[in-house]
């Protein structure tokens, strides 16, 4: 492949003027322009991807590209990313995915055309041609919650499988026996991971998983409350939902409450991704809590460690169980601590 070295050469000029047009300076003169232009198009070169490449100096500056900004899992996240990045001496801009790759590739663009020094993404439904491209080129990128396999990029992720054992197993002492999932895109890696996570924990139990218990949903409320309806016309109904994220738990809810049924005595409920006000719901509803605050903490480090030079490291932590009573748990005793999440 040739090097920046090869386009200043191949036009006659030096690497900064090849810079200069790359960004489009206005101190460039047309002639050096043209044939800056001429040798980018001879090489075969990208000229976003060069004007990348040939990033003289730092903004201070880093972007974040989160799939839903409604999701309060990524608002928390949104927040500790910016909270890190300040105590570093960075700014941060935020771009909503809306869980649509083409929006992901528009805030990728605009966040590289402002010359950030990294960029932080949760990648929208497995990826994005523009997001992808972006990562190939060599522009300092951290994976957060998501990541794309086979993209050598650091990724900072909770790793919630040990939690979702231990929600299955909870459910089972529970007495709980038709247990039913609503899950995250299957394009998205924690969409097909939470998935996973709880088919192999229903097969340590001998639990049978059919197919009708499995609803596909998108990380939205309206996806919960659709997938649940499904699950209560069955003819057999699980006696447990699981929603694989906490939009689509909420959406549940409604869907259960929009029948005129009661949790947990008619069905019971529980969710990935705890946020605050599960606890104020009535009954306070179980959940994987997973460590938001310090994921985004650690992927801002992660990422100013790639600008800076350092080698960049991925990190996995653990998300846990949060019970509460939205499963049929017994009511806490006057003396009985209430296991309740706590702020990472």
């Amino acid at each position: 492949m040739a090097s920046i070295k090869d386009v200043a050469a191949e036009a006659g000029v030096s690497v900064a003027t090849v810079s200069r047009v790359l960004n489009d300076h206005p101190s460039v003169s047309e002639d050096a322009r043209t044939r800056v232009l001429a040798a980018v198009q001879t090489l075969g070169y990208r000229p976003n991807a060069v004007a990348r490449s040939l990033r003289t100096d730092q903004t201070r500056t880093l972007g974040l590209v989160i799939s839903d900004v409604l999701n309060p899992y990524f608002t928390e996240l949104a927040r500790s990313v910016e909270e890190e990045a300040r105590a570093l001496g960075y700014s941060v801009i935020i771009g909503n995915a809306d869980e649509r790759p083409d929006l992901q590739d528009h805030h990728v663009r605009t966040l590289l055309d402002r010359r950030i020094d990294g960029l932080l993404v949760s990648p929208a439904d497995g990826g994005s041609p523009g997001m992808l491209d972006a990562a190939r080129a060599g522009t300092p990128m951290v994976f957060v919650d998501r990541w794309i396999p086979g993209v050598d990029v650091p990724v900072v992720r909770a790793d919630g499988r040990t939690a979702v054992r231990d929600l299955v197993a909870h459910l089972h002492g529970l007495g709980h026996r038709r247990l039913a999932i609503i899950a995250g895109p299957a394009a998205t890696t924690t969409g097909s991971e939470r998935v996973e996570a709880f088919r192999e924990a229903m097969a340590e139990h001998g639990l049978p998983l059919p197919d009708a218990y499995i609803g596909q949903g998108d990380f939205q409320a309206e996806s919960g409350r659709r997938v649940t309806e499904g699950f209560l016309d069955l003819p057999e109904p699980p006696e447990v939902v699981f929603a694989a994220d906490n939009l689509m738990a909420l959406g549940a809810l409604d869907a259960v409450r929009a029948r005129g049924l009661r949790v947990p005595e008619d069905i019971a409920l529980a969710a990935f991704d705890d946020i605050p006000w599960f606890v104020h719901t009535d009954p306070p509803i179980t959940a994987v809590a997973q460590p938001t605050g310090e994921l985004g903490r650690a992927a801002v480090r992660a990422l100013v460690d790639r600008i800076e030079g350092r080698p960049p490291q991925s990190v996995t932590l653990a998300a846990r169980l949060v019970v509460r009573r939205s499963c049929g748990e017994p009511a806490p005793t006057p003396h009985s601590p209430v296991t309740n999440r706590s702020k990472s």
